[in-house]
C-alpha cells in the first residue's frame, strides 16, 4: 500500500505530462490510499478539465467513478491535531499535511510530484521515479 496525492490520481485518470509515471507507480503498487480530502480536490481538477473542454460531462462522471472505485477501501480520515502540527511547522498547507500524516500513520510511502512536499518531508514523501527504483 502507498499513499498518493490528488495530482498522481489525476495523472492516472487524465492524460498529462506525468501520466506515464502514475501508470508505472500503479503497476508497482495498485493499493492506493489517500485522506478523504482527495475526493474534493479531484472533483475540482475534473471540473477545471471539463471547463477547458478536455472532455465532456459523461467522461467526467466516468473518470470520477473510476477513481472512486480505485480508492475504495483506501480512504481515511486523519486527525486534525496531527495535520495542524505538521502544517504549522512547515510551509505546506493543511491539505498537503493530510497526505503526509496519513502516510506516517500507515507507515507507507507517500508518492507525490509536489517538490515542496518532497523537500519538506523526505521521511514520508517520495517522487514516483524514486519509488519505482525501490
Amino acid at each position: 500500500m502507498i499513499v498518493v496525492d490528488t495530482n498522481l490520481v489525476a495523472y492516472f485518470f487524465i492524460n498529462g505530462e506525468h501520466s506515464g509515471a502514475a501508470e508505472k507507480v500503479f503497476l508497482k503498487d495498485s493499493r492506493w490510499a489517500a485522506p478523504l480530502l482527495w475526493r474534493s480536490e479531484f472533483r475540482s481538477v475534473v471540473v477545471k478539465c471539463l471547463r477547458k473542454g478536455f472532455f465532456v460531462m459523461d467522461d467526467a462522471i466516468r473518470i470520477i467513478e473510476e477513481a472512486e472505485s480505485l480508492l475504495s477501501g483506501g480512504e481515511y480520515a486523519v486527525a486534525s491535531a496531527g495535520v495542524l502540527t505538521l502544517a504549522g511547522s512547515s510551509a505546506c498547507s493543511a491539505y498537503d499535511g493530510e497526505f503526509v500524516v496519513l502516510a506516517r500513520e500507515l507507515d507507507v510511502p507517500f508518492v507525490t510530484l509536489d517538490k515542496l512536499l518532497l523537500e519538506s518531508f523526505p521521511d514520508a514523501a517520495v517522487a514516483p521515479e524514486r519509488f519505482l527504483a525501490l
